[in-house]
């Protein structure tokens, strides 16, 4: 159970109804779980409709109106999942970075904890600038200078904003304690305070 309330549509002010329905329309349906609530981190986004509204337009140009290929996207976006342990941030990007192309084998990894082992110098430059970012705050030359070399200077303030989006939502969810959808396993163990 999250530990905010799951608000319905009509519970909210015509603001967050607005954004309730901007985010329903993009997705569809199966944003709303079966308390009435939306699942995944945009009950929150509802909850403090007047930020909710920045952070859906964010993400939403984080992660479809950048220069970068959804597939390097998916890379960074569940390697921030995995570093925070988002349990539902990976259930929903896991699967879309099969469907865009990442190797069955790489993700598996990632969500392991250990190197995906990428040959490809795209993905294994996005994976490194996420990986670092995500563990260290920093970047260090060579990750740059890589990923610069596919990215250029536009592509990564558009990856290392892609990273820091995630990473937002990964505190989100886990603050809050987002549940993953009904029949989804988790992939990690731990309680979700840092225990285990």
């Amino acid at each position: 159970m999250s530990r905010l309330p799951y608000l319905r549509r009509e519970e909210l002010s015509p603001e967050g109804q607005q954004l309730w329905d901007g985010l329903v329309s993009g997705r569809g349906e199966q944003l709303i779980g079966d308390h009435g609530g939306l699942v995944g981190p945009f009950n929150a986004f509802v909850s403090a409709a007047d930020t909710g509204k920045y952070l859906s337009s964010l993400g939403a140009r984080v992660r479809f109106g950048t220069s970068i290929e959804r597939r390097l996207s998916e890379i960074a976006i569940i390697t921030v999942g995995a570093r925070w342990q988002a349990e539902f941030e990976w259930w929903a990007h896991a699967t879309m970075a099969r469907e865009h192309g990442v190797a069955d084998v790489a993700v598996d990894a990632i969500g392991r904890g250990e190197d995906p082992g990428f040959t490809a110098a795209d993905e294994r430059a996005v994976y490194e600038v996420a990986y670092q970012l995500s563990h260290t705050g920093r970047l260090g030359r060579d990750a740059y200078d890589a990923a610069h070399q596919f990215l250029g200077d536009a592509g990564l303030v558009e990856l290392v904003s892609l990273c820091g989006y995630y990473t937002l939502i990964s505190f989100l969810l886990n603050a809050f304690d987002v549940p993953l959808p009904p029949g989804a396993e988790p992939v990690w163990d731990g309680n979700g305070d840092g225990t285990e």
